[in-house]
């Protein structure tokens, strides 16, 4: 089990959800949320992360507000300030790269949804995030308008579904492309058969336990070569 903690973001703070491994050092990731906010499906991923042995840090990128119903996340999500979500997620591998119980060579990463753009994103923003895995990502990269060619000497994969068009989507085609031309490492993966948020087994409605397991694999033998 984790704990709740509050970081410094550009000058203002962040909460956030912090576990860490048995062993009380690893390499550090940040598991950033999907369109829900900082609930507990987020929580117990940081809390999995920190027993496979990885320092584990979760922003709470809407800032106490969570929410129950679609319309309002996607209301949470279209009035979601790009600027001051980057901030939070340098903010969280910031605080992470000073704490003497992190080793390793960089931050990762981690997000779904929503979050899955935003940690391919954030690779693009921090120097300190050398590693990016996205969960079927879903956000229009206009929004965001990432320079990929800072992806150079990073890396990254990303979990397709198949109701999001798999790798073949134009999203993450662009993704992909950029990042080979901007210099990065990229691998995705496709899970047939599944919907949009496959690694969620707080919606039955889509989870799926065989594909979320292989992902789950692939993303922690990942990170234990990158990081």
């Amino acid at each position: 089990m984790g704990e709740l903690i509050t970081f410094e973001s550009n000058g203002g703070s962040c909460n956030g959800y912090l576990a860490l491994p048995p062993s009380g050092t690893g390499a550090a990731v940040i598991v950033i949320q999907e369109w829900w906010g900082l609930v507990g499906h987020i929580t117990e991923v940081a809390d999995r992360f920190a027993a496979a042995g990885f320092v584990a840090l979760a922003p709470d990128l809407y800032h106490g507000i969570i929410a129950k119903e679609p319309d309002h996340a996607m209301k949470l999500l279209m009035g979601l300030a790009m600027d001051k979500a980057a901030m939070d997620i340098d903010g969280a591998a910031t605080f992470l790269t000073q704490k003497p119980y992190v080793v390793g060579k960089g931050v990762g990463a981690i997000g779904f949804c929503m979050g899955g753009s935003l940690a391919l994103w954030s690779a693009t923003l921090s120097s300190n995030i050398t590693a990016a895995v996205a969960f079927y990502p879903g956000m229009p990269w206009a929004r965001m308008s990432p320079v990929w060619e800072n992806y150079s000497g990073k890396s990254a994969i990303i979990h397709c579904s198949e109701s999001d068009g798999t790798s073949s989507a134009p999203g993450i085609q662009e993704a992909v492309t950029s990042i080979k031309a901007g210099q990065g490492n990229i691998e995705v993966f496709d899970y047939p058969g599944t919907h949009h948020a496959f690694f969620n087994n707080d919606r039955e409605s889509v989870y799926d336990a065989k594909a979320a397991e292989i992902a789950w694999n692939r993303t922690i033998s990942f990170l234990n070569d990158v990081l």
